[in-house]
């Protein structure tokens, strides 16, 4: 009789163990290739001979800065956190993390439709809406008069972080935490809260990086499904 206890035991531990495992992290850049990115680059319509603005190099996955474009997951996500670490090794600039990327160049014949999450030097973790939109608690301090707000064009489409003292010194790696969860987006930049949102208007999509003027680097590109 005890064996047999101990052997349903020993079962039922086996039955729940691969549920109750943590979810295992996808590595979205391989270290050695974009394998399972694809680029959209505008200006590259007319002259397939056009420098790359996205290369893999050195370990790291490298955002040129221009020309400008957006380099896409060739898979769709929802319920995720993804981990990224970037730093600028020049003059730092301008770029951009998009989540819930859906139909391309949906604004001024560029960008995809999306939820920004900005890397923009000096304003990591800002949202920019892009053909979507999101809410949080103070909006009309962070965004502006209501009227003003939308998700095209001149509109309002950005709405502030929290703050701004969260980035390293030019040269260092920072780390950026986006949590896509139901139609909530939380973002943490070096362990600081800098933005949550809810009611985003979709709940999925393609992941996007940008290259916008300045070139950035990226490593540590993870993805932990929640």
């Amino acid at each position: 009789m005890r064996a047999l206890i101990l052997f349903l035991l020993l079962l039922t531990c086996a039955c729940r163990s691969p549920s109750s495992r943590a979810p295992a992290s996808i590595a979205l850049f391989d270290g050695t290739s974009l394998r399972g990115w694809h680029a959209d680059v505008p200006a590259a319509d007319g002259d397939p001979g056009l420098a790359p603005s996205f290369v893999a190099r050195d370990g790291l996955l490298v955002s040129q800065g221009s020309p400008v474009g957006h380099l896409i997951t060739d898979a769709s996500f929802r319920d995720y956190r993804l981990s990224l670490e970037w730093r600028w090794p020049g003059e730092p600039g301008n770029c951009g993390v998009l989540v819930h990327s859906s139909t391309p160049r949906r604004l001024y014949g560029m960008f995809p439709q999306s939820l920004e999450c900005q890397l923009h030097h000096g304003d990591a973790g800002d949202f920019w809406c892009i053909g979507e939109d999101i809410s949080v608690p103070d909006m009309e301090a962070r965004r502006g008069p209501p009227e003003t707000w939308g998700v095209d064009g001149d509109k309002a489409r950005r709405i502030k972080n929290l703050t701004d003292d969260s980035e390293k010194p030019r040269g260092e790696w920072n780390k950026m935490v986006i949590e896509c969860r139901g139609r909530a987006i939380t973002i943490w930049v070096n362990g600081v809260l800098v933005n949550a949102g809810t009611d985003c208007t979709t709940d999925h999509g393609q992941i996007a990086l940008q290259a916008e003027g300045a070139m950035c680097e990226f490593r540590r590109l993870e993805l932990t499904p929640l």
